[in-house]
């Protein structure tokens, strides 16, 4: 697996992770609030960011095959 998959998947489980934390939890640490909500922004955008990506590729690729079966 490439470093961008792995970092995307990395992400999204920190994500997974974060969100399960705040939901098993009844009361949350005020003082570990800030900190995670920065760590699951950050895993967010990583994550968002890869994903458009990889929809602009694919929307490309298929614009393409569009244009070289019309040639056909």
């Amino acid at each position: 697996m490439t470093k961008t998959a792995e970092s995307f998947k990395e992400n999204y489980q920190k994500l997974q992770e974060i969100a399960q934390k705040l939901s098993d939890s009844s009361e949350v640490d005020i003082d570990e609030l800030v900190p995670m909500v920065d760590e699951a922004t950050r895993a967010y955008q990583l994550c968002k960011s890869r994903i458009e990506a990889v929809e602009s590729a694919l929307t490309n690729r298929l614009e393409n095959e569009k244009i070289e079966n019309k040639d056909d």
